[in-house]
Parts: structure tokens; sequence; C-alpha cells
């Protein structure tokens, strides 16, 4: 305890390392702050859509007299709230939508639409505290340690300093255990008072904090293998940035190129494209190249399938699933590359302290790859429902009847 006190007056006469531990504590905040503005900022834009979704559908469904017509003009909102967590880690909600309004036209080029450029699977986030543990911390902890034994070293004071202690890891220890102690409160503190206010769950927090002292401790061992080497602190700070540019920006950017050139995965571009593209050459088809391939699909209503009219909203919303239909193998093609990226970049993430930290925190946050893909199949989900609602009324034709609409489906995110 002796040994402590005393590091810890030697630290707060220190003013390089005050100024450090100070800047993290700073960025601490400012990275908390930003992400509880932003999962806010969020929730408000959902509370506000879906009030007023609710109010564009029953409109929509008012104004008409026909099933096709109120169908063809209702809106549906679908979203992904953020977790209680999400203000320390973004992800992927920066890359991916996490909120659609659908209707029962063909799907796939309603989901891709704001998505018209290859899903990232992020290993370098935005600043958020995820990003500030994984790739800045590290450099703060390198600038608070770096020049223990070379600073001695260079003032003459070393070997005296082993001599008085008696072992080295009774002087060298307690010095940089209380520096690594001062920087992981810094960082730390803001970050609880955010979990604190979100309501974010404990377990989560603690599993949180424990990827940050993890990886702290994993540089703490890299500085300390470094400093063990003779050379002036200048030297060492030197070799120890170059090591910290290597795991924490240029292996995860190598990394990142290299997965994208191994597992292709098409461009949200042409899903879009190719769903349209069905769609439209279905006017020009004669009804049966549309109704035989959704009535293979759904042969329950074959008895009904009968298109007698130039037009009969039946077939109109039949060639929509058709659209879909057509694109089923580029859009799996398009979710299976993504998750492979995905799956790719969690092994090259075992190579870099900072991606498996900021992949650590995605995955405790409900932000990363899985997590949004997730959310496009629950919107594919509830487009089914709203089908398998729409279908009956649109075949059968019975006579309009706004009560029915009460019945919608409502989407529901997981709680």
């Amino acid at each position: 305890m002796t040994a402590l006190l005393r590091e810890a007056r030697f630290m707060l006469r220190d003013r390089g390392a005050m100024v450090w531990i100070a800047l993290a504590l700073l960025l601490s905040a400012a990275a908390t702050g930003f992400g509880i503005a932003e999962v806010r900022d969020q929730r408000a834009t959902i509370a506000v859509l879906l009030e007023e979704d609710a109010k564009d559908r029953a409109n929509a469904i008012s104004k008409y007299d026909a099933w096709g017509d109120a169908a063809y003009d209702a809106f549906h909102l679908t979203y992904a709230p953020p977790s209680k967590l999400a203000f320390a880690a973004l992800g992927q909600r920066d890359t991916a939508p996490w909120l659609h309004r659908v209707r029962m036209l063909a799907l796939e080029g309603q989901i891709h639409e704001a998505d018209t450029r290859n899903a990232d699977f992020g290993l370098i986030g935005r600043f958020d505290f995820a990003f500030l543990a994984a790739t800045v911390a590290p450099l703060l902890l390198i600038l608070l340690l770096h020049d223990l034994r070379a600073g001695e070293r260079v003032a003459g004071r070393h070997d005296l300093l082993v001599a008085t202690a008696g072992r080295a890891l009774r002087l060298w220890l307690p010095r940089a255990g209380m520096r690594f102690a001062a920087l992981a409160l810094a960082l730390l503190l803001p970050f609880w008072a955010g979990a604190l206010v979100e309501g974010a769950p404990a377990l989560q927090v603690l599993a949180a904090s424990g990827l940050v002292l993890g990886a702290l401790l994993v540089w703490w061992l890299i500085v300390e293998a470094v400093g063990r080497r003779p050379g002036t602190p200048a030297a060492l700070l030197a070799a120890l940035v170059g090591i910290w540019l290597a795991l924490a920006l240029i292996l995860p950017a190598v990394a990142k190129t290299a997965i994208e050139a191994s597992h292709p995965v098409p461009d949200g571009a042409e899903i879009l494209m190719l769903q349209r593209e069905a769609v439209n050459d279905a006017w020009d088809k004669p009804k049966a190249a549309t109704m035989e391939p959704f009535l293979a699909r759904h042969p329950e209503w074959r008895a009904h399938g009968t298109v007698d009219k130039p037009f009969e909203w039946k077939w109109y919303y039949a060639f929509q699933q058709v659209g879909d239909m057509q694109a089923e193998p580029i859009v799996r093609a398009y979710r299976e590359g993504r998750l492979a990226r995905d799956r790719a970049a969690g092994i090259a993430a075992f190579l870099s302290p900072a991606s498996l930290v900021e992949r650590g925190f995605e995955r405790l946050a409900g932000t990363d790859t899985q997590a949004m893909i997730g959310y496009e199949d629950r919107v594919r989900a509830f487009h089914a429902e709203l089908r398998a609602f729409h279908y009956p009324l649109l075949f059968r034709d019975p006579p309009y009847d706004p009560l029915a609409f009460e019945k919608l489906p409502r989407y529901q995110p997981p709680r």
C-alpha cells in the first residue's frame, strides 16, 4: 500500500501523465455523450415516424373502396431500435439501414433502395466509446508507460532505484499499475455513467468493462516487453507507436481489403435493379407468365388464380412477389456473402486487439453485422405476414370493408 501511495504522488506530480489521463477522461465523456445523443435521436425518430405512419395508413384505408388500392397506399414502419448499450458502439447502424417503411409491393427493392452499397463489416468504426477503447486508449497507455524505465536510464537513476527496491518488479509494477488504473478509470467512469443513464444491463456493462481492461492489459504487456529493451524514450516511443499503427490501423485495413477480395458480394444496387426490371417486365408478359410461378409458390390460390381482365389487383400483387422470387438467388448471395465476410473479419480480428475489442462491443450492443441482417430477416417475415393477410382479400375479393384492416399485422421489434 505504501508503494502505491508513493507512486500515486509521483504520478500526480507528473504533468505529462496527468495531461494524458485528463484527455482520456475528456474523450470518454465526449464519446459517451455523442453516443447517447445519437441513440436518443434515433429513438425520437422512430417515435415520430410510428405516429405519422399510423395516421398515413388510416388515411389510405379510409379513402379507398378496393382492397388493392388500400394495400397499395398503406405503408408499414419497420425498425430496429437501438439497444440500451448501443450508445457505446453504434457499429453497423452507421452503414446499414435500421428502419424501412414497406408496402405490399415487391420487398427487396424497398429493402435495398436505401442500401445501394455493400454493407460494411467495419473493422474500424466511427468515434464512439468502442472506437475510443479499442484504438485511442492503447495509444494513451503507450504515452503513459513508454518512458518509465528508459527515462530513469537516461537520468542515471535506473540501477540505483532497482537496487533500492530489491527487485525490479517491486519498483515498476506499482508505478505502471497506478498509471494503468488511472487511465482505466478515466475511460470507464463516463462509460459507467452513460450506462446508468441509459439503463444498460449490468452484465453487459460488466462484460464491456472487461473488454476495456483486457485490451489495456494486452497493450501493457506489449509496452512492458518493448520497454525492457535498451534505448532512449524517443526510440522506444517510436517503436511502440509503430506497433500500434500496425495492430490498430494497418492490419485491420489490410484484412478488410483482403476479405472483400476473397469474399465477393453482390452490390445492393444490383438487387434493386434486378427486382425492378422483373416487376416492370411483367406488364408486357402474358398473365400466365406471372401466375404460374406465383401459384407454384402459393398453390392454395390456384382455384382463384385465373386472370380474365386486362388488370386485376391479384395479378398486380402476384407479379410483385414474382419479382422478389426472381431476385432470391442474388439476395441469398448478398446475405451469405456478408455473413461470410463477417466470419472472416472475426477470425482476422484475433490479429488485432483493436478489432477484437470493437467487434466485442458491437456484439454486446446488438449493432454488429448479424444483428442488422437479423433486422432484414424480420422485415421479410413481416412482409410475409402482410401478404398472408392481403391475399385472401385480393383473390376472393369480398365486399370492401375498412374494418377488416383492424386485423392488419403490426410490426413488432424484438424485446
